[in-house]
């Protein structure tokens, strides 16, 4: 009997401890907006940076049919509730990091809200976080106008 006790112990305390955020799944306009908003910092070809800047902009019926791939290794931005005029996001692909202030940065962390990243904060910030995004685009599927064509996944926290 107390091995049984100690063995639910011992994988509840290990489950409890060793497990990361679920991934976060989310579709259609949101997950468009969030490859839109990432795309171009990321490290996609010019002409998939182009076709996702189209579809983002409301052009449903562009030239490019091969499906994009929009990643990230992790986006951490950061506003305050002290400094008012502080928005800032880093965005890490591979080895590169891209920092970005102000407007650019307000569009990423508004729309990392939108996606469901849960917010963080301490001390006169407030942090959104997501680490392994993967989003996925099918211009031949988002042409349909049916709602459907883009689905992102990541795991909120960094």
């Amino acid at each position: 009997m107390k091995l049984g006790k100690l063995a639910v112990l011992t994988l509840s305390l290990s489950l409890a401890g060793g497990t990361s955020a679920a991934p976060t799944t989310v579709s259609g306009s949101t997950a468009l907006a969030l490859a839109g908003v990432v795309a171009p910092y990321s490290l996609l070809p010019s002409a998939e940076k182009k076709a996702v800047a189209a579809l983002f902009e409301g052009n449903s019926k562009i030239g490019y049919a091969k499906k994009i791939a929009v990643t990230a290794d992790k986006i951490v931005c950061r506003t305050s509730n002290v400094d008012i005029t502080a928005r800032s996001c880093e965005l890490t692909f591979k080895t590169t990091t891209r920092s970005l202030k102000g407007r650019k940065a307000n569009e990423i962390y508004a729309t990392e809200v939108m996606a469901g990243v849960p917010s963080d904060g301490a001390a006169g910030s407030i942090f959104e976080a997501l680490s392994k995004l993967s989003c996925t685009l099918d211009p031949k599927v988002i042409k349909e106008n049916a709602g459907g064509g883009a689905d992102c996944t990541f795991e909120p926290g960094n």
